[in-house]
């Protein structure tokens, strides 16, 4: 196993970074990581989407000796990094599941034989034993672990074959390790660096200034779209994240019936569409990509000028991911979300659904509540994004909280009549029933149950019914109430 570092040229970074990459700086701290990484040493690099992160192993495997071996999670995003680098004259290949024998024997062979600069693998595979032994007998010039909060239990997208990456500081410890991501907390960075015995983590800025941030209630989806896209400029391209496959098409089907060039993209559709569609979206101006979250990572296109959820995203770090897309050229662009507590409904219940150990589904439920605190924040939304990646922000005064402040009150009697009528009425109704008894309303279903004689009946005519329901979700945000989508969205107390 060969372990020298060398660089494999004359090529220096700048240089490889000018006639490759085509760019004329670094940023930040691009060129600092580069260099520890070419001296041999490993790090932890937390970059926000669109500021260059793949430059900082991409670099170096080109300036040293040897093959940079690039752990990546998605076929798609490996695809598109390769793809890019072969374009630019780099030799790079990707290894997985989707390739074909004679295709996959060759690649193995300029592996064997150090015909290549990058090989893209799936954590999967690299932690294979056939696999292991071809890396034992290559010179390899770093590992670098591609979104890498995927190997923390705090991360917002572990998966546990992550967790054995681990073994490459064990069984090659003089290879230098660079591990990247856009999203983790703090919690989630000090996981990354115990797994990986990173001795240093660079940490950028989250803050994109020039993306604005909108959350509004999911009222009438449908016109809402409209009115926001109505007030774009003609000709701009966006994104429209649904949570379903069926949504995405409808949506998409929907906005070409009202003039504007939409395509689908989600995992089940044919590959061939599926790929047409996407580089349509990349080469193409005034294409609206509507997609699952399946759409997104690895795409290098600058002028995304909106991203827009239509459904609540399951945290916080994969808003930030998603809405990150948007304005990667540092132009003005929109972060632009409706939701409501149906979207929060369905993500509880796909938590609850899911195989995770209990554990797991604990640190995702924390981390959806924190979602829907952001959503319902009466502060600068760009506040509470910074914060709870504990990075600090003064008021943007360019997010919808700064536009236009929501007037404030005290709220804990209010707070009191909801939990009281909620437990009166047995845990078992939905949001609008409970504010049918606090404003007092009569009809069939509160006369059947009887509970307009019950004492939180009628007690609550000091507010509208939209208020009540603000509230109501603001006490979900908090943790004192949650809705039960297995129990059809009846609003209970989690104590």
């Amino acid at each position: 196993m060969v372990t020298i570092m060398t660089q494999s040229n004359n090529q220096s970074p700048q240089d490889v970074l000018s006639s490759v990459f085509g760019y004329d700086a670094f940023r930040g701290d691009q060129e600092a990581i580069i260099n520890d990484i070419i001296a041999g040493n490993s790090c932890g690099v937390l970059m926000p989407t669109g500021s260059g992160k793949s430059l900082c192993y991409q670099i170096p495997s080109i300036c040293m000796s040897g093959t940079g071996i690039i752990v990546s999670p998605l076929i798609a995003l490996m695809n598109d990094q390769v793809i890019a680098l072969c374009e630019a004259g780099v030799r790079a290949a990707a290894i997985h599941s989707d390739l074909e024998s004679d295709v996959l024997r060759d690649i193995y062979n300029d592996l064997r034989n150090g015909a290549l600069d990058l090989v893209y693998v799936a954590p999967e595979r690299l932690v294979n034993d056939s696999f292991l032994d071809i890396l034992d007998d290559i010179q390899i010039s770093l590992f670098a672990i591609d979104e890498a909060h995927c190997i923390s239990q705090w991360g917002h997208d572990f998966r546990p074959e992550y967790r054995q990456v681990s073994l490459l500081r064990t069984r090659y410890p003089n290879t230098p390790c660079i591990a990247v991501t856009a999203t983790a907390d703090t919690a989630t960075r000090q996981d990354i660096v115990e797994k990986l015995s990173l001795p240093k983590f660079y940490v950028a800025g989250f803050d994109r200034p020039n993306i604005t941030y909108y959350a509004a209630i999911k009222d009438t989806p449908k016109s809402q779209v409209l009115r926001f896209l109505e007030n774009r400029n003609e000709g701009e391209s966006g994104i429209i994240y649904c949570l379903s496959r069926r949504k995405v098409e409808e949506t998409a089907e929907w906005l070409i019936t009202q003039g504007y060039n939409a395509l689908p993209y989600h995992a089940r559709l044919d590959a061939k569409v599926r790929t047409g569609n996407q580089e349509a979206f990349i080469k193409d101006e005034g294409v609206i990509i509507v997609a699952t979250i399946a759409f997104g990572m690895g795409i290098n296109k600058p002028d995304v000028r909106f991203v827009i959820h239509l459904d609540l995203p399951k945290n916080i770090e994969a808003y930030y991911q998603e809405t990150g897309r948007a304005g990667r050229d540092g132009l003005p662009s929109v972060a632009w979300m409706i939701y409501g507590l149906q979207d929060l409904a369905l993500q509880r219940q796909m938590i609850e659904n899911s195989e995770s150990p209990e554990d797991q589904k604990r640190i995702e439920r924390q981390k959806l509540s924190a979602l829907l605190r952001y959503c319902e924040s009466a502060t600068c939304r760009r506040q509470v994004l910074l914060n709870y990646f504990d990075d600090d922000g003064e008021p943007c005064g360019n997010c919808d909280i700064c536009l236009h402040p929501p007037e404030t009150f005290d709220g804990s009697i209010a707070a009191q009549k909801i939990l009281s009528c909620v437990l009166r009425t047995g845990q078992i109704f939905g949001g609008g029933y409970i504010v049918d008894v606090l404003l007092g309303k009569i009809n069939h279903r509160i006369e059947r149950q009887g509970h307009e004689n019950l004492s939180t009946f009628g007690i609550g005519t000091e507010h509208s019914g939209k208020e009540w329901q603000s509230l109501i979700r603001q006490l979900v945000a908090r943790g004192l109430l949650y809705v039960d989508m297995d129990a059809h969205g009846a609003i209970k107390n989690d104590k």
